[in-house]
């Protein structure tokens, strides 16, 4: 029975927005190690060397979706100006159909996404192109729906064509229409079983990518690679995974002898999980502060576990690791550095 990772968790995009030159950050493949712990935890015959598969597959899926999501203004703008010709086409147009409203089909920014050289490329790469054509009844009604908000119509108001306008609309669209729609939930849901978990997170990365366009960059403004170091960022992933599962028994004993203190205190699975990723994670990488790991794994307490979670899980891991410390057990290099964000 092979791993099934889905409907796990809902991402924070105003936590996860981190202000950084990749695709996938220490953060989103922190989030990923716990999803694969859970699906893996549940799915107890399958071994180790699957979740890792699963988690590398799930990594790769999550840029692919990046791509689908820059590939939607541009199929979105190709219906809207379809049906602009339709109207203009008609036998007896209405007034409105004589004399529409362009500024949506010819929004700066989406003209510019269009030619994209990263986009076309990877593209390219694809034995299936990424298209939204195929979808056309999906277009249509997120389309209509768009034009039914206040941020579609005020936009629509403006008579001067501005790129850092047109930019900002995208950004709006994406942060307030797309991430958290239904209809984009469940069309991704049939697509993929990996992207419902991923769309607000990587909503977020299309975020700061049309932020960081600029008119002058033209086709050659460049995307977010997937990995800053490849060999680095891999092996810290599979380094994550493979000692969280190899030292679950001993972390859970870590953590049932120390949890002994909150009287009355059921361990819930999730905080469980995220506290074997910490302990990974903490005897793992010497180079990361002990404060850097705590504040990740408790502020991802904060949103895909109980309400009480984070304080629990930060006084869990705190008493850990001072005890680990205190044995010799936990050796730190250069833990009073200022961590970089990548830490």
């Amino acid at each position: 029975m092979g791993l099934i990772v889905k409907k796990i968790i809902i991402f924070a995009p105003h936590y996860y927005h981190k202000d950084d030159n990749k695709m996938i950050n220490r953060v989103l493949i922190r989030i990923k190690v716990i999803q694969l712990l859970y699906a893996w935890q549940l799915n107890t015959g399958d071994k180790p060397a699957q979740a890792e598969k699963e988690l590398f597959e799930s990594i790769e899926k999550a840029y692919e979706l990046y791509h689908w999501l820059l590939q939607l203004p541009i199929d979105i703008q190709a219906y809207a100006t379809k049906r602009i010709e339709i109207g203009l086409n008609k036998l007896r147009p209405t007034k409105e159909e004589q004399n529409p409203n362009v500024r949506f089909i010819n929004n700066l920014f989406v003209k510019q996404l269009a030619t994209n050289a990263d986009l076309i490329a990877y593209n390219n790469d694809k034995s299936h192109p990424i298209s939204w054509a195929e979808y056309e009844d999906f277009i249509k009604d997120l389309f209509d729906g768009l034009t039914t908000t206040e941020l579609y119509q005020e936009y629509m108001k403006e008579t001067t064509r501005d790129y850092d306008a047109d930019k900002m609309l995208w950004r709006k669209i994406f942060k307030k229409y797309i991430a958290g729609n239904d209809n984009v939930l469940n069309q991704l849901e049939d697509m993929c079983l990996y992207w419902n978990d991923d769309i607000e997170i990587v909503v977020s990365f299309v975020d700061k990518t049309i932020k960081r366009f600029s008119r002058e960059a033209g086709a050659n403004q460049p995307l977010l690679p997937l990995y800053a170091d490849p060999e680095d960022d891999q092996d810290f992933a599979k380094r994550l995974l493979g000692t969280a599962i190899k030292r679950q028994e001993e972390f859970n004993k870590w953590i049932d002898e120390t949890a002994q203190n909150w009287e009355g205190e059921r361990i819930a699975t999730m905080d469980k999980i995220i506290m074997q990723a910490a302990l990974a994670e903490l005897v793992e990488f010497p180079t990361i502060p002990v404060s850097v790991t705590l504040n990740e794994f408790v502020e991802i307490s904060k949103f895909y576990s109980t309400d009480k979670s984070s304080t629990f899980v930060n006084g869990v891991l705190d008493k850990i690791a001072n005890k680990l410390r205190e044995q010799g057990k936990l050796i730190k290099v250069g833990a009073f550095v200022k961590p970089t964000e990548e830490q």
